[in-house]
This record gives C-alpha cells, structure tokens and sequence, in this order.
C-alpha cells in the first residue's frame, strides 16, 4: 500500500503536544528553558498558551514557596485537560483568554514564558507589547520558536526534499518567528538578554514522522499539486529505510522589561 494513502488529517493536538515533549529534544530544551526564565520562590509567572498544562507543574515547583502560576491559553479543551492533571496543585490558576490581550493586570508577574506560540499567532507584535504590560520592572520573558524555514530533509532526492520543507512552512502561520525574536523584542521596548539556537535533530524516522509529518504533509504537498507521487513515494521510502537525518534550528529567547 502506499505511503501515500496515510490519512492526512493532523494528529489531535493535545498527544500531538506530549508527543513533542517527551522527545530527547523537547526535554532537553524545556529545562534549558526553564532555567533561562529563573523562575524564583515568591514569583508570579504566566504561562502564555500552556495547552495541556505539559509545563505548569515544573514552573509551580521553581515558584515555590509563596509563588503564582497562571496559565493562559484560548482553548477550553486544552484548560480543561490542564485542569485535570493539575488539580492538586493549589498555586497554578488557569485562565481563558487571547496572547494579544491577556487576562492579566498591568506589572503583574514577574516572568512570562511562550513555548512554540507565537508561531500561530496572529500578530506577534501585538503579544510582546502584551507581554511588556504585563511584567513587572526587571521581570523576564523567555520565547522558545522554530525557524521553519531552516527545515532540511537529507535525502537523495534534494529537489523533493526542498519541496516538502517549503510546502511545511508554507503552512505555518508565521514560520520564521524563531529569527524575529530579538527583533520583536527590541521594538516591544524590552532588553534581549540571551539568544540560544538550537538544532533540532532527528535521526529515527518514527519521531520525525510525528513531529514533522513526513508522511502527512507528504501526503497533503501531493494532493496540493506541490509533489508528485512519483517523486513523493520513493523519498518516503527511502527516509523509512534510513539512515534517516532531518532538522531545524530553534530559537530560545529571554528578554526583561527595564
């Protein structure tokens, strides 16, 4: 059976998120990230789109004892799935509510953290100036965000490899936020503290299949006239067959509000 006949249809979001989360990489970047954020006891922290609440916990522990966690994200269902893992953590608050107006009162926390958010997001500019009313004075804001467009398949075939990452990036929002960051900041009035890139490296083709889609957006590039199935199956079957190498560079970000 083809390869191509995979569903195209994306992953539900919430396994999608864990998924992320539970690769070598997304541990390793998320400590990486939370010790950039130096998160201290007594801190009022948000958590800007916190999804399932996949970080809450960590920040709750670093903001012990006497500090608030609150965690922001628009989707009812992803507020009720964090509610329900964090039920027994009294010191993490769950609010619905948009990144470019946040619930949150002016100089009210002490650090802010968004985690592959502003990618979706509909004006970037408009979050961080958010973000900037929101932090106290010296309070910090750490971004962690892909570049798409720094995505790279290795195959033989570099043409369809070419293809099939310009066809991925095509579809996110705002696909190379990871290198606007320091730029963004800058214009919202904060101070860029740190810029880590990250190479994102994947060497098994199950793992990149469920982060990137190879077989999905595969699937989606043929049906869009951007691949051929001729050229599309092949590559496929050649990355299952390995040695399998793909990547891209993420950005981990903090800046303070003077």
């Amino acid at each position: 059976m083809s390869q191509l006949t995979a569903a195209t249809a994306a992953p539900d979001q919430i396994a999608y998120l864990d998924t992320a989360a539970a690769t070598a990489v997304g541990i390793a970047y998320k400590q990486r990230f939370v010790d950039a954020l130096d998160v201290r006891p007594g801190h009022a922290v948000v958590d800007i789109g916190c999804g399932p609440g996949t970080d809450l916990g960590r920040l709750a522990d670093a903001a012990q004892p006497g500090g608030l966690v609150v965690g922001v994200d628009r989707e009812s269902r992803m507020l009720a799935e964090a509610g329900r893992r964090l039920a027994d953590r009294p010191t993490v608050e769950l609010r619905e509510g948009d990144a470019h107006a946040l619930p949150l009162a002016d100089a009210s926390v002490d650090r802010a953290r968004v985690d592959r958010v502003l990618m979706h997001v509909e004006d970037p500019a408009t979050v961080l100036a958010e973000v900037r009313r929101v932090l106290r004075p010296d309070g910090v804001f750490a971004m962690a965000e892909p570049d798409w467009d720094t995505l790279a398949v290795a195959d033989e075939d570099v043409r369809t490899s070419r293809r099939f990452a310009r066809f991925v990036a095509g579809r996110v929002r705002n696909p190379t936020i990871g290198r606007e960051l320091v730029r963004l900041s800058a214009q919202a009035g904060l101070r860029v503290r740190s810029v880590e890139a990250v190479a994102v490296v994947f060497r098994d083709f199950d793992t990149a299949d469920q982060i990137l889609g190879l077989r999905r957006n595969s699937a989606r590039a043929v049906a869009a006239g951007e691949l051929t199935e001729a050229d599309a199956q092949p590559w496929l079957q050649r990355l299952m067959a390995g040695p399998m190498l793909a990547g891209f560079t993420f950005y981990l970000v903090t800046a303070a509000r003077p």
